[in-house]
């Protein structure tokens, strides 16, 4: 059995899929940073969806930014809250 064979479907590619192309032409915001940070938890180790896993590496390229750099700045900005405010009500974050 081949290694694609045993690769997995990931059951939210198909939603995180347009985020990653819209990371692809966008600025380093702090959105866009959180959010390239959220989606590179979720995939880590995650044995499949390896056109994303090559996406997320690109985008950390583009933008100078190492993992840990990455980590460094989203954790300062979660850390100040509203990274995830949706329409004004309550603070919503999507870690599965």
């Amino acid at each position: 059995m081949s290694k694609a064979n045993k690769d997995q479907q990931h059951p939210l590619y198909n939603r995180d899929r347009p985020t990653v192309e819209n990371l692809l032409i966008g600025e380093a915001t702090d959105y866009n940073l959180a959010e390239l940070a959220r989606l590179r938890i979720r995939y880590q180790g995650f044995p499949g969806a390896r056109d994303l896993h090559r996406d997320l590496d690109k985008i950390l390229q583009q933008w100078g930014l190492s993992e840990a750099e990455l980590f460094e700045k989203t954790r300062a900005l979660h850390s100040s809250g509203g990274i995830y405010k949706s329409r004004g009500k309550k603070e919503e974050e999507d870690w599965n």
